[in-house]
């Protein structure tokens, strides 16, 4: 009889000592190639008007967002003094709103228009007529879905 037992013959263990390599490298890639989109203002940052009933919007990547506010002072020369709408990166008009809104919703299927929102971050100092303008704009276009955004707060912070 023979002392040694038969080999198996069959497939060899899987190698897994480059695993952790292969890894590393997917989550490395996707970091450098990953960029988070910000809108740079061209206005000064909204300073929000405080609310006591605030809620999170649910689906961020289907709001549009309109900047109202007065022109930083090293660009009051270019733009003016009064308050400025801001679509994206640029300074606009309330008739440049439509093209906004019709090109924000090019980039959605169109099951998810009805679900966009158009959110409106205006400055306290901000005139009531310019928000009531963006307004009629919207409604003119049919898109009537408007979020204002706000910081949590007592009301009586808004009282100047």
């Amino acid at each position: 009889m023979s002392k040694f037992g038969k080999k198996k013959k069959g497939l060899p263990a899987i190698n897994t000592a480059s695993l952790p390599d292969i890894v590393f490298m997917l989550l490395f890639f996707f970091m450098v190639t990953t960029t988070m989109r910000q809108t740079d203002l061209v206005i000064k940052k909204p300073q929000l008007p405080s609310a006591t009933e605030v809620k999170k919007l649910e689906h961020k990547s289907l709001v549009s967002t309109i900047y109202v506010g007065k022109a930083r002072p090293e660009d009051q020369a270019k733009y003016g003094s009064g308050d400025k709408i801001q679509l994206n990166d640029k300074i606009a008009t309330i008739n440049d709103i439509a093209n906004f809104i019709y090109s924000e919703q090019e980039k959605h299927n169109p099951e998810e228009i009805p679900y966009m929102t158009t959110s409106i971050k205006a400055d306290i100092t901000c005139g009531v007529g310019t928000i009531h303008d963006i307004r009629m704009a919207l409604r003119d276009i049919n898109a009537l879905k408007v979020s204002y955004s706000t910081r949590r707060g007592d009301l009586r912070e808004n009282v100047r």
